[in-house]
């Protein structure tokens, strides 16, 4: 059973950066496609990121592209995601989660089955 947590947050001036870690436990993190979400309070969860598990494919919510990077490193099972150019409103609990299926293609992470417990970031104007 993959278990994932997140670290990293905090606040930071709008236009600043953060970069936020997901370490994951398991022999199969490797084979798993991982996503990035977030919850704004009083919001509904909603996806920010994903990257493949090779790391070759990547996809971005339009309100975080060309802000946000994400990457992995599966010889730490740590996934990160660059945050830069923060605005007040990317403020939320940040999320890291999988679905735990092998080699599964990208598009079924915006579907997790697993969730870290959550970081929270706090970017102030």
């Amino acid at each position: 059973q993959v278990q994932l947590a997140e670290s990293g947050g905090g606040s930071a001036q709008a236009g600043g950066s953060l970069t936020l870690s997901c370490a994951g436990s398991g022999r199969s993190f490797s084979n798993y496609a991982m996503a990035w979400f977030r919850q704004a309070p009083g919001k509904e969860r909603e996806f920010v990121a994903s990257i493949s598990w090779s790391g070759g494919s990547t996809d971005y919510a339009d309100s975080v592209k060309g802000r946000f990077t994400i990457s992995r490193d599966n010889t730490k099972n740590t996934v990160y995601l660059q945050m830069n150019s923060l605005k007040p409103e990317d403020t939320a609990v940040y999320y890291c989660a999988t679905d735990r299926r092998d080699y599964a293609p990208l598009s079924h992470v915006r579907n997790p089955k697993v969730w870290g417990q959550g970081t929270l970031v706090t970017v102030s104007s």
